[in-house]
This record gives C-alpha cells, sequence and structure tokens, in this order.
C-alpha cells in the first residue's frame, strides 16, 4: 500500500515537472522545485523498496567469507583440496575493489562429490537469499540448452541472459551444471565476459562469479586418488598442482562443454578444482550430518546400516562411494522409516 502511494505520487509530480517545463519560464522555479521533491521521493521509493525486495546492495549483497570458510571446513567431507582452494579464490576475488576480470571456478569429479553443494554455500554466503537469489543464475544443460542443433540460439540467449543480469548485478553468480553434456561451443559464447576487458558496451563484467560443474576428467581423478592408496601415501597429500595437468588435458580433450574450448585455450578458467571420489569414512559423515539436520537421534548402528545400503568400489576393496553422498537423504528416510516400524511392532 506505502509502495503504490509512493509510485502514484511520484509519477503525477513527474508529470506536473514535464508540463511546467513546456509553459512559461516564469514557472520554471517551481517545476526544478518539484524536480527535487521527486528525486527525494524517488530516493526514498527505492531505499523503501530494497528493503522489502531484492535488490544488489548491502541489504542483500553480504559476503561472508569467514562463514564460506567454516562452512566448507564443518559440511564437506573428504575434499581437502576443494577447502582451501575455494575458500582464497572468493576471498581474494570479493576483496578486490578492481579485480581484472571475473572469477571462473571449474569443479571437476564423479556425482556426490560436493559440486553442487560448494556452489550453493558459495551463493549462500554471499547473498542473503542463496541460491533462491534473482543474482544467481543455475543453467543445467540438459533442460535449458537439451538441443544440440541450435547452439548458435543458445548463444545468443546465452550473451542476452549475461549482460541483462550483469547490468543489474555486477556480482551476479553464473552456474553451469552439467558442463559434460553442454553442447559443444556453447560456452565460448561466455569468453568475452569472463576475458580482461575493462567494459563491454558499458558494462563491467568483472565482479561475476562463474562456476563450472562437469563429471569430465572424473575418471582420471579417480584413478590418481586410488593410485595415492595403493601407493600406501595419504589422501591429503594430494596436491592440486598433480591434478591440475590432468584435469585440464581431459577437459580440453573430452567431448563436453569445454573440450577445444577458447576459455581453456586463452587460461581464462582460474582454477579447475577436483572432487575426490568420497571413502565409506567420509560417507558416514555425511549420514550423520543427514540424521542431526532431521532431528534423529545419531547411533553408529543406524550409520552403518545407512552406509551399507551404498555401493562402492573397487569390487575387492569396496573402497569408494559410487554415488559418493548424493543419495544419503533418501537412504537415511528409508532406514528411519524402518526403524519406525520395528519400534511401532515393539510397542503393540
Amino acid at each position: 500500500m506505502i509502495m503504490s502511494s509512493y509510485i502514484k505520487l511520484f509519477f503525477v509530480l513527474n508529470i506536473f515537472l514535464t508540463v511546467s517545463l513546456a509553459i512559461e519560464p516564469i514557472t520554471t522555479g517551481l517545476a526544478v522545485g518539484v524536480g527535487v521533491t521527486a528525486s527525494a521521493l524517488l530516493a526514498g521509493f527505492n531505499h523503501f523498496k530494497c528493503n522489502v525486495v531484492e535488490c544488489c546492495d548491502n541489504n542483500w549483497f553480504i559476503p561472508n567469507i569467514t562463514g564460506l570458510r567454516t562452512s566448507l571446513q564443518d559440511k564437506l567431507h573428504g575434499q581437502h583440496l576443494v577447502v582451501d582452494t575455494v575458500a582464497k579464490a572468493v576471498k581474494g576475488h570479493i576483496r578486490n575493489k578492481n579485480p581484472s576480470k571475473a572469477l571462473v571456478l571449474s569443479f571437476h569429479g564423479w556425482t556426490g562429490g560436493g559440486k553442487n553443494f560448494v556452489s550453493k554455500m558459495i551463493a549462500e554466503n554471499l547473498f542473503v537469499k542463496g541460491m533462491m537469489s534473482r543474482h544467481v543464475h543455475l543453467f543445467v544443460a540438459t533442460l535449458h540448452f537439451p538441443h544440440k542443433d541450435r547452439v548458435e540460439t543458445y548463444k545468443d540467449q546465452l550473451r542476452e541472459w549475461i549482460k541483462g543480469n550483469t547490468s543489474d548485478c555486477p556480482h551476479s553468480i553464473f552456474v553451469f551444471d552439467e558442463m559434460d553434456k553442454l553442447p559443444e561451443g556453447l560456452l565460448d559464447a561466455v569468453k568475452p565476459y569472463i576475458d580482461h576487458y575493462t567494459e563491454i558496451n558499458g558494462v563491467d563484467y568483472r565482479k561475476t562469479i562463474f562456476i563450472l560443474l562437469s563429471n569430465t576428467a572424473g575418471n582420471t581423478i579417480t584413478q590418481r586418488t586410488y593410485q595415492h592408496w595403493q601407493e600406501g601415501r595419504k589422501r591429503e597429500d594430494i596436491s592440486l598442482k598433480e591434478m591440475d595437468d590432468l584435469i585440464l588435458k581431459g577437459s580440453f580433450n573430452e567431448k563436453g562443454g569445454l573440450w577445444h574450448s577458447s576459455l581453456i585455450e586463452k587460461n581464462l578458467i582460474d582454477v579447475f578444482i577436483p572432487f575426490l571420489p568420497l571413502e565409506r569414512q567420509h560417507v558416514k559423515l555425511c549420514i550423520r550430518d543427514d540424521l542431526r539436520a532431521k532431528g534423529h537421534t545419531v547411533t553408529e548402528d543406524v550409520v552403518t546400516k545407512v552406509a551399507d545400503e551404498l555401493q562402492y568400489f573397487p569390487d575387492r576393496e569396496q573402497l569408494y562411494s559410487k554415488s559418493g553422498c548424493k543419495r544419503v537423504s533418501q537412504k537415511v528416510d528409508l532406514i528411519m522409516e524402518e526403524v519406525s516400524q520395528t519400534v511401532e511392532e515393539i510397542m503393540r
């Protein structure tokens, strides 16, 4: 109601100003006064609006780098390379008032390792509304770009979307999921927006963040992780440097969104981040988190039962979860329902 009154009053004053300027000069003083009043009211309206509706201001964009690092450390299991790298990359980009380019993070690894989970954490620690923010944009390859023969159309749509939303909010986040299923060449459309340009047609893209999620190089990452285990080396000794070249070659040569991409050729992806396959011990930590989040009592018996519901590989060692932590929540619900039924039967 208040917002509606502001709008009506602003338009009345605006019309009055326009009419006044079109008649005798003697009315100019009055018109200027009305214009100042209208501007003040508009400023008040914008302030009121941004207290109610999400804007790209410090009411809604509240970077919490400490919170991001804490979330990664406490909630992301088995991914030591991700925790430190993501926290540092986002911190450096956000705190730089004049970054040289947009931040581009490329997450690689098999399903269930935490790629979407980390994207969600980044959004939640930058925008009040997290992934629900109008300034956080999620593209899913099979949903938004399903037809490989429409690449040029998709490119035009993508350019317009990025341009329009960055104009609205310089801190916009763009997340591309299922990169390995993205039509080849499509992502080259974003190259100008993540390159070292101060602005393009009046729009500055350097404060944006692009997050690319892919299964590409997942096999290579898993093989190298398994090799470390076979050699008796600690998982935590795996370095980003030794994984970097493997991911780079895999991304460029495997069919998918980054196949022979100019983003790789021009070194526009800032960090390639591997998500290692999760061991049974890491899955158990995910199970404990899910039980607590749902208000259940955490017991080792229940945790083990849920963990036993998942499949592991290699066949002999049963070391890594085939689905990571992705199916944990559903399995927790299943086991807890069985526990509930057992209790009910005992109570009868």
